[in-house]
């Protein structure tokens, strides 16, 4: 997904946000205040974290959105050349670390060709902002650590899975070393998507419990084939309409319950009343602050 990086006051992070569960394993309840659609307000989701509050992706990102007292964080995964899942969005290290100063010898700087042990000498804070310096490259059991600790949820995107075979069972096993394919944290707490429909139905192949989404915007004819191994379409926001968002929530997914709609990115105040109108159940951004208050 694209990413809008941008700076914002420290001070925002003192505006709680309301808690609660994304509601995407289950049925989302109908509002029964007056609000557009009559439906509850949809969930804000931090995209790599808070990441217009701190650099995306790290522990920091993470505990921005705690601070902000958002619930739901969405990530990237991808794996080391010795096989370590690391958070990490771009296929390479040159946007968001150091690594050209630090190995300047390695052109092109792909996360794939760098060991954990290389990646965890990377900056990948000084980017964002001075204060953020030294900030490092979470491994994604880390990363379940500290959403552990905050009592947050995980959106977790598989990143290019085309590029790291096998990728899909590595993550469950990591997920389930970490305590995160128990009963609570599948049906609360979880949920796992990708751009690759093959990695999606792998995920549903290997655990059938887990909640998946598909990052993507299928045309209204393919839903149907979707929704066989998957819980959840979500969409470009400048890809969809009221239309489509209608399309998607009158088929049921492969939990049997009816699919959700989780739009990225939106970042600002207008965009995120529209997509609220338009009957999205989530809505992932860089600033769940502003997202958080246009649409409560």
């Amino acid at each position: 997904m694209s990413v809008r990086t941008a700076t914002a006051a420290a001070a925002a992070a003192a505006a709680l946000f309301g808690s609660g569960a994304l509601l995407l394993p289950a049925d989302r309840p109908e509002a029964t205040g007056q609000v557009s659609a009559h439906r509850a307000d949809p969930v804000v989701v931090a995209h790599r974290g808070a990441s217009g509050h701190a650099p995306e992706n790290t522990l920091a990102a993470v505990d921005a959105a705690e601070a902000l007292g958002v619930d739901w964080v969405e990530n990237d995964v991808q794996r080391t050349r010795d096989g370590v899942l690391v958070v990490l969005h771009d296929t390479d290290l040159k946007r968001t670390t150091d690594v050209e100063q630090v190995f300047p010898d390695r052109a092109p700087w792909a996360v794939k060709d760098f060991t954990a042990a290389e990646l965890a000498k990377l900056d990948a804070g000084s980017w964002f902002g001075a204060q953020f310096a030294g900030t490092r490259i979470p491994t994604l059991t880390q990363f379940l650590h500290r959403l552990e600790r905050n009592r947050q949820k995980l959106l977790l995107e598989i990143k290019s899975p085309a590029t790291y075979p096998g990728i899909e069972r590595d993550i469950i096993r990591t997920l389930g070393r970490t305590g995160w394919l128990d009963r609570s944290h599948v049906r609360n707490r979880l949920v796992v998507q990708s751009f690759g429909a093959d990695s999606v139905k792998r995920i549903h192949s290997l655990r059938p419990d887990v909640t998946t989404g598909f990052l993507g915007t299928p045309a209204v004819a393919d839903l149907p084939s979707y929704a066989a191994f998957t819980d959840q379409i979500n969409p470009s926001y400048a890809t969809i309409d009221a239309d489509y968002v209608a399309a998607v929530q009158r088929l049921k997914g492969a939990h049997g319950k009816r699919l959700r709609v989780n739009t990225w990115t939106v970042n600002k105040a207008a965009d995120a009343v529209r997509a609220r109108d338009l009957g999205v159940d989530g809505i992932i951004t860089n600033f769940p602050d502003v997202v958080r208050d246009a649409t409560s």
